[in-house]
């Protein structure tokens, strides 16, 4: 594991490589939500899991993170910043596909043509806001314009499986809510929660060309 600060017009972004420990055929780069960070425990169980079979994790704090702000900028700056780290995830010379979890979801679907990203992983992809469902982004999550794996807790506030359009792949994840926590009396464990997340991503992957 190594980190990496990037300059850019947002402030210093900070990326932590989990470097695959085989021939590397991909570079997976996943950023975190409005209110948490890179360790969330999707995020640290993919970093964990997925260079084991070839690809390299770029997990990324974007700037107000980094410098130990609490609330999100407008997601203008947040795709600005993400455009111009971008060149320092390609530098591995690996097909990059772009992630995140929650608002980092959203940043990867906006930005993923113009960067040319190989893929999206949209990890608790925000449909809309609790409740509300009439303020949809689902348009987003469609423009994504390349291929696209949804994973969405069952039982998440901010859109469950079933409300999503088609078009993107989706993987639900039986009782989990928005971080992907699972209640102690529900079928599967929070581990066991963890491996359905991973290995439906890792399959995903290996579909995706290198």
């Amino acid at each position: 594991m190594e980190t990496e600060i990037v300059p850019t017009p947002a402030g210093d972004a900070r990326i932590t490589w989990h470097r695959a420990s085989r021939k590397p055929r991909l570079a997976l780069a996943l950023s975190h939500g409005a209110g948490g960070g890179i360790e969330a425990r999707d995020l640290q169980a993919l970093a964990a899991e997925l260079p084991g079979g070839g690809v390299t994790v770029a997990l990324v704090e974007q700037p107000w993170r980094v410098a130990g702000k609490r609330l999100a900028p407008a997601p203008k700056t947040l795709d600005t910043a993400w455009t111009a780290l971008w060149p320092a995830l390609e530098k591995p010379g690996l097909p990059v596909v772009a992630g995140g979890r929650s608002a980092g979801a959203r940043v990867a679907c906006r930005t993923a043509r113009g960067l040319g990203a190989s893929a999206v992983l949209a990890l608790s992809f925000p449909l809309h806001p609790p409740g509300r469902p009439e303020k949809s982004r689902a348009e987003e999550l469609t423009g994504a314009g390349v291929p696209t794996l949804v994973v969405q807790g069952g039982r998440d506030p901010f859109g469950r499986p079933e409300e999503f359009p088609a078009g993107p792949e989706i993987v639900e994840v039986p009782y989990a809510d928005h971080g992907f926590a699972v209640p102690k009396k529900a079928g599967p464990t929070q581990d066991e929660t963890l491996g359905i997340i991973t290995g439906a991503v890792a399959a995903w992957l290996d579909r995706i060309p290198g």
